[in-house]
């Protein structure tokens, strides 16, 4: 590591993930001269859409940030959660909000013992989605935006605003090809770009995407390979301009053939896309049965190639890798930018806390909370694939046969004694976790992966807990759409805070 404090940040790449770690290492540490070394002739990728919650906690709480731009600039839609065309039941739905891991004093039983075939919401949250509503309705007549939701962007208005707001902040950005990198071992002295620049710094940030320009070409770090878990490795991705459709305020993951598609709504576009296994179907099928689904498609779907893993370290040296170029998964669970924000925090906090003084034990415990976070990525979605039983495909007869559940395995194990009850929450997941034992719970129950604690409530517990589902659609009811929602946070009277 550098004897001397950290005092000159480069970031390699301007897509997401590179703007995203300049911004938070700027905000939180504005004595650091941070700039973006990017490529417009290599671009971004332009898939990932979707956000979890976290998205809006760490550009709006964590670094303090006013919204007001960010629905300015980048003309976000509202996500509550994902419905799952998914296992045996019509649908289920897995929201941002707390449905399982809930106290209700008057019932005997945690919530997920209580459920009914005609009802599939659990909370304001789903009970909303289910009702086509985004937002419930506050006392004061406007739509309560304090729910837990994440965001629907397209890409191109997203990394307008993040460069936008790197720029404010004082990032300096520079148009340029890296050539090749001036190595020592495993410290990255300089960058050398096309135009003949040599870039030199203190720390470097690897977010060149799929590339991994520093951390794997360079510095050859060894790639772990997710394939155990999950089998999907392309995606062929289209849509088409809205016309009469309402705007989901949610995202639809619909199970295929050979993998699953995605809806994810925009103002004004409405994009579908279809991850699969290329083992068990072709791009020109898969193609197809896209279009079969989706006869409105206006655009020519393109096919991106993936695999599934990371790098075996995230920080090599003085090389940081963020996003793509440290590791990827299926946008499943919409984890891209969730990823990329916990990996920027985790490095910013790292600097702060040590004065910007590395050490290699600093850099090991970096490592070591990446890796774990992957881990929890990767066996969260082989919950999805282990027991959706929705289709007898060949590919998903391999998942439910050849799908390993990694350190979800205790999950399931646990749940499957216990029933859903959330009281190994910190034993079986992580400190931070962005699933916690409520995600696996949506996904184990949703799913209705049976369990020994079988429970039939009494008369008067089934009535308790039909009268809440009452109250929860008759609220969601008297909610806002998002077109309805929209237009109220638009207008001139509308004030801003953190906690929308």
């Amino acid at each position: 590591m550098n004897s001397k404090p950290v005092e000159t940040i480069v970031v390699l790449g301007g897509g997401s993930a590179g703007l995203i770690s300049a911004i938070t290492l700027k905000r939180k540490l504005p004595h650091l001269s941070v700039r973006v070394v990017r490529s417009v002739e290599i671009g971004i990728i332009g898939v990932g859409e979707g956000t979890t919650r976290h998205f809006g906690e760490h550009f709006f709480r964590y670094l303090g940030l006013n919204p007001r731009q960010f629905y300015k600039e980048a003309e976000p839609i509202w996500k509550l959660g994902i419905r799952f065309l998914w296992g045996p039941k019509e649908d289920f739905f897995y929201t941002f909000a707390f449905e399982f891991d809930e106290n209700f004093p008057a019932l005997k039983r945690a919530p997920g013992f209580y459920g009914d075939a005609q009802a599939s919401w659990r909370s304001i949250c789903s009970a909303c989605m289910v009702e086509g509503r985004v937002f419930p309705r506050t006392p004061a007549g406007i739509p309560d935006l304090g729910q837990p939701h994440g965001f629907h962007v397209e890409n191109a208005k997203l990394v307008k605003w993040l460069e936008n707001t790197a720029s404010t902040l004082g990032v300096k950005i520079t148009e340029g090809t890296m050539l090749t990198a001036n190595r020592e071992g495993e410290l990255i002295k300089s960058l050398v770009l096309e135009s003949g620049e040599v870039v030199e710094a203190d720390l470097f940030v690897d977010s060149s995407g799929f590339r991994s320009e520093l951390l794997t070409k360079t510095l050859e770090e060894p790639f772990v390979s997710f394939g155990g878990s999950l089998f999907c490795d392309r995606a062929v991705i289209g849509g088409w301009p809205r016309t009469t459709e309402p705007i989901r305020g949610y995202t639809t993951a619909e199970t295929m053939n050979s993998g699953w598609c995605w809806q994810i709504d925009h103002e004004n576009w409405i994009n579908r896309g279809y991850v699969y296994s290329s083992s068990f179907i072709s791009d020109e099928q898969a193609l197809a049965e896209l279009h079969a689904k989706n006869p409105l498609i206006a655009n020519q779907p393109r096919v991106v190639k993936f695999r599934s893993g990371r790098t075996e370290r995230s920080w090599v040296g003085n090389v940081v890798g963020i996003g793509n170029a440290s590791g990827f998964v299926e946008p499943l669970e919409a984890t891209a930018l969730h990823i990329i924000c916990v990996q920027s925090r985790r490095l910013a906090d790292t600097l702060m806390t040590s004065g910007g003084e590395l050490t290699e034990s600093l850099r090991d415990l970096f490592n070591e909370a990446n890796d774990a976070a992957w881990a929890e990525i990767r066996d969260f979605l082989a919950v999805h694939y282990k027991f959706n039983t929705r289709l007898d495909t060949e590919f998903w007869q391999h998942c439910r046969a050849e799908t390993s559940l990694g350190g979800a395995e205790r999950i399931v194990n646990f749940y499957q004694e216990n029933g859903p009850i959330a009281l190994c929450k910190g034993i079986y997941t992580q400190a931070g976790s962005q699933f916690g034992m409520e995600g696996f719970l949506a996904l184990l129950v949703g799913q209705q992966v049976p369990h020994r604690r079988a429970y039939t409530p009494p008369a008067n517990e089934a009535k308790l807990w039909n009268k809440h589902l009452s109250e929860l659609q008759a609220a969601a009811r008297r909610g806002f759409t998002v077109e309805q929602a929209l237009a109220v946070v638009r207008s001139s009277s509308w004030k801003w805070n953190a906690a929308q």
